[in-house]
């Protein structure tokens, strides 16, 4: 079963510690906005990849999604807007990456985060108060990769039924000697996704 299954009340955060390879390597598949309908094959692409840990930013549906991924490997996940009757997701995620003792990498998960490129100012406050450098966010489907803040921010797009165009994608958290390295995967092709150039 997923990780973060427990008996949380609404508005809770919980607190999880990932350790990273042998060699000092981690890779993090990140998904979001799933609706209970994840892309067919999605499921099978991510296995393919070996993540060390699959993290899903909220709006799940149906929980048996979760029961998908974690047959691949432990997941986390965290509440969304859809998932209120949910008890057993936490909305708040604080995600340390760590090697051995020494703490490598601070990541702070929610569903909303952002307003259209920007940090919202409470997540902001949030992200301070949790001496986190990286924060996930879902509920938009928009893939983005970008910073504010003193944050990297990072959203993987939506995995489930196609909205308004948008991609179907997901993404990858790599980490490397200390140094990590965020990018999406196309759902429909296995290829990695770029932002359209126009």
């Amino acid at each position: 079963m997923y990780l973060s299954k427990a008996n949380h009340r609404s508005g809770i955060r919980d607190l999880k510690q990932v350790q990273v390879s042998e060699d000092g390597s981690l890779k993090l598949a990140i998904v979001s906005d799933t609706h209970s309908a994840p892309y067919a094959g999605a499921t099978e692409l991510i296995a393919g990849l070996h993540p060390n840990a699959i993290l899903h930013a909220g709006d799940i549906g149906d929980l048996h999604i979760l029961d998908q991924f974690a047959a691949i490997c432990p997941v986390y996940a965290v509440r969304g807007n859809i998932d209120q009757r949910l008890p057993t997701l936490p909305d708040v995620l604080v995600l340390e990456i760590m090697s051995k003792e020494k703490l490598l990498l601070r990541i702070l998960m929610l569903h909303v985060g952002l307003y259209g490129p920007k940090l919202q100012s409470q997540v902001i406050r949030k992200a301070k108060s949790e001496d986190a450098s990286l924060v996930i966010c879902g509920h938009s489907h928009v893939p983005f990769i970008g910073s504010g803040h003193g944050y990297t921010v990072f959203n993987p797009g939506s995995m489930g039924p196609r909205r308004n165009g948008l991609p179907i994608v997901f993404g990858i958290l790599e980490l490397n000697a200390g140094n990590f390295r965020l990018s999406h995967v196309d759902c429909e092709t296995g290829l990695p996704w770029r932002p359209p150039v126009y």
